[in-house]
C-alpha cells in the first residue's frame, strides 16, 4: 500500500467513526503524545481513545493535500 492510500484509508475509517477499524492502523506499541493529554500507548488504548472521541462529537477529517515522494 502506498503512503497516500494509507492516509486515504485512515481518513475513510475516521469519517465513518469506526474506532475498531482505525485502531488497526496502529502498531501494538504505538505511542501518541497529545499536548493536553497523557500519552496514548498501544493499539487497545488507541481504540479506546477513538471510541471516546467518536462518542463525544461528530468529526470529519478533510484531506487538503497529500505529498508523496517517489524515487
Amino acid at each position: 500500500m502506498r503512503p497516500n492510500e494509507l492516509i486515504e484509508n485512515w481518513v475513510d475509517c475516521f469519517n465513518k467513526g469506526n474506532a475498531e477499524m482505525i485502531s488497526e492502523f496502529y502498531h501494538e506499541d504505538a505511542i501518541n503524545h497529545q499536548v493536553t493529554n497523557e500519552p496514548i500507548i498501544g493499539k487497545k488504548a488507541f481504540r479506546k481513545m477513538f471510541e471516546n472521541e467518536f462518542n463525544q462529537a461528530e468529526m470529519t477529517c478533510i484531506i487538503e493535500n497529500i505529498f508523496e515522494y517517489n524515487n
